[in-house]
Parts: C-alpha cells; sequence; structure tokens
C-alpha cells in the first residue's frame, strides 16, 4: 500500500474534483497512460474518489514499477501545506478498505519516496504520518472495528456529491 501526493497546493477544496479532471487529461493525454496512476484520491475534507479500478497496475513517472502496490493519492502539496484531519481518516479509510478487499497487511504501508528515492512524496508533512506510524495505526483501528465499506455512487447521485464539493457543502 503506497500513499502519494499530488504535489500541487489544492487551494480551496472546491477545486478538487476539477484538479482530478486535469490530472486524468495530463495522465491520459500526455503520459499516455490509460487513466490516472491511482487507485483512490483523498480530498482535503476526506471526500474519497474512485480513479483507477484497483485490478489494473498503477502507474508512476519514477523509478519504481507499481506492480502489486495498492495507490492513495492525497490531494494537495505536503511539502507546503499541512494535511488536514479528516484526509488522514480519508486516506486511513481508503487503506483500510484496500487491506480488508485484497487482504493486504498493514504493515506494508509506505510511502512513494520509500519505493523510489528520486521524489519526496507524499510530502514531509504526510510522510511524518507514516514515519511514525499514526496512518497504519489509523487504518489498524478501523479494520479492528469490523468490515470497511466504501460505497460507490454513480450517476446522478455522483453528479450531486460533485456539485456539492465543487459549491462547498461536502
Amino acid at each position: 500500500m503506497t500513499i502519494h501526493h499530488t504535489a500541487v497546493t489544492l487551494g480551496d477544496n472546491a477545486n478538487a474534483p476539477a484538479r482530478l479532471r486535469q490530472h486524468q487529461h495530463y495522465h491520459q493525454d500526455t503520459q499516455g497512460w490509460i487513466d490516472i496512476a491511482y487507485h483512490l484520491s483523498v480530498d482535503r475534507n476526506g471526500n474519497i474518489y474512485e480513479l483507477r479500478k484497483p485490478e489494473l497496475v498503477g502507474d508512476t513517472a519514477t523509478n519504481y514499477d507499481p506492480t502489486g502496490h495498492f495507490l492513495v493519492v492525497c490531494e494537495g502539496d505536503f511539502d507546503k501545506e499541512e494535511i488536514t484531519e479528516e484526509q488522514l481518516h480519508g486516506a486511513a479509510l481508503a487503506f483500510a478498505w484496500g487491506a480488508q478487499r485484497f487482504d493486504i497487511p498493514t504493515d506494508t504501508l509506505a510511502g512513494h519516496r520509500d519505493a523510489s528515492h528520486d521524489t519526496s512524496c507524499p510530502g514531509a508533512n504526510l510522510y511524518a504520518h507514516v514515519v511514525d506510524g499514526d496512518l497504519k495505526n489509523r487504518v489498524d483501528v478501523l479494520l479492528a472495528a469490523g468490515t470497511v465499506d466504501l460505497h460507490t455512487i454513480c450517476g446522478p447521485e455522483a453528479s450531486h456529491a460533485v456539485a456539492d464539493i465543487e459549491s462547498g457543502l461536502r
């Protein structure tokens, strides 16, 4: 399980859906990948977005092979900004779901920089939660509490959720 950051300051969380569309455009049209490089994304308010199906290998612009990695990206530049409590909780939920669904041991949770030494990803302020065990502990607590279910929404329900995020309601 590997955590990343986008390395771009988000600003207002209402920008998150548009930022994901920018990432998708860059990853598909510039990098030539099938979709956004990661499996799930978490915005500043803890909203979780499904990106690439977890059964598909992710991509990376650095020098590691993401085969076998469950990739979660947090929107923001955590060398320059702090991660919010909501975003940490969302990342923990995403990893707990992945650990449960794919039977991944939580002690595999690491930062992108642990797999590729040519990056500072996921940024110092997020990486601190990996190094001190905080993120893993959050995942373990969620798993100990029982089944972790990420409810997928599509169609009009998803459109309304995105509109709420973009208007600052969510």
